[in-house]
């Protein structure tokens, strides 16, 4: 009985460092392609790794007022304003609406695609 409890946390812990070493390699990707779209719009690429300054960025990139991301401390406010900051940052990069819903729903393939593609800041529009 004990051959099997410890096979049985073996593969646990398996399955544990598999699931860490691939949510690893997918916040190494998503800094990689915000450091590549904070570039193409003119911030510092080292800014997506600083707490509450990339937020400042990503606002300042999509709505053109940075301190906007304060709203984003309002309970109920945030919600509304988070989905709103997808929209704009599609817009401020030539994207459409359906862009927009990418990046509300597949995060870091869409901010991937604006990293690593073709897609060219044109400001907030």
């Amino acid at each position: 009985m004990e051959s099997y409890e410890a096979a049985g946390m073996a593969v646990g812990a398996g399955v544990m460092i598999v699931y860490m070493l691939f949510v690893l390699a997918i916040s190494v990707f998503m800094v990689v392609a915000m450091w590549k779209m904070f570039t193409k719009a003119g911030k510092p690429g080292w800014g997506c790794l600083v707490p509450f300054y990339n937020n400042y960025c990503l606002f300042e990139i999509a709505f053109g007022n940075g301190w906007l991301f304060l709203l984003t401390f309002v309970p109920c406010v945030n919600f509304v304003f988070l989905i709103m900051l997808y929209f704009k940052l599609a817009k401020a990069f030539g994207q459409g609406v359906g862009f927009g819903f990418g990046l509300l729903f597949l995060n870091p393939i869409f901010v991937a695609i604006l990293g690593f593609g073709n897609a060219e800041y044109i400001g907030p529009q």
